[in-house]
């Protein structure tokens, strides 16, 4: 990201906890856009925002290999356009990994994209995790490790 994000994401960070009436620093995980390109980013931040994802799935050989932990309840992360706009502040309610072949319909669900089917998490998942696999070096497999995070919205933009 470039300084002005950065410089706009403390900012929004900073408003939150002055709203919170506490000093959340401690609890920062990370400022993140959805998805690899622009298009999905963007859409998928305006989902969260409409209370329809309240969830995400994320390749757990991603954060082996930039060797960070997963983010755990009570996590704060910022969720940010593409561009770096912020959108607002979720927090993680829960965590579980799961192999790719055992998230459920009803995290398909939660995650609510496309039309919230597991038809659709799987073939959208598949595509997204298989990028990320290529880019790690790694093969995707129905077996591959997935952080199936659970969040809740703590805070908007103009809030």
């Amino acid at each position: 990201m470039n300084t002005r994000s950065s410089s706009s994401i403390a900012a929004f960070f900073g408003a939150f906890c002055a709203d919170a009436g506490e000093d959340c620093s401690a609890r920062f995980f990370e400022a993140f856009h959805f998805d690899d390109n622009e298009r999905d980013a963007n859409a998928l931040a305006d989902l969260v925002l409409a209370g329809v994802k309240r969830g995400t799935a994320s390749l757990v050989w991603s954060f082996e290999s930039a060797n960070r932990p997963l983010p755990a309840p009570g996590a704060l992360s910022v969720v940010t356009y593409w561009d770096g706009t912020p959108a607002c502040v979720i927090e993680t309610q829960e965590v579980k990994v799961l192999p790719f072949e055992q998230v459920d319909a009803g995290f398909a669900a939660i995650e609510g994209e496309g039309d919230g089917s597991l038809a659709y998490w799987r073939q959208a998942h598949w595509a997204y995790f298989g990028r990320e696999c290529a880019r790690l070096g790694r093969q995707p497999s129905q077996t591959m490790p997935v952080a199936c995070e659970r969040f809740g919205v703590v805070y908007r933009a103009g809030s």
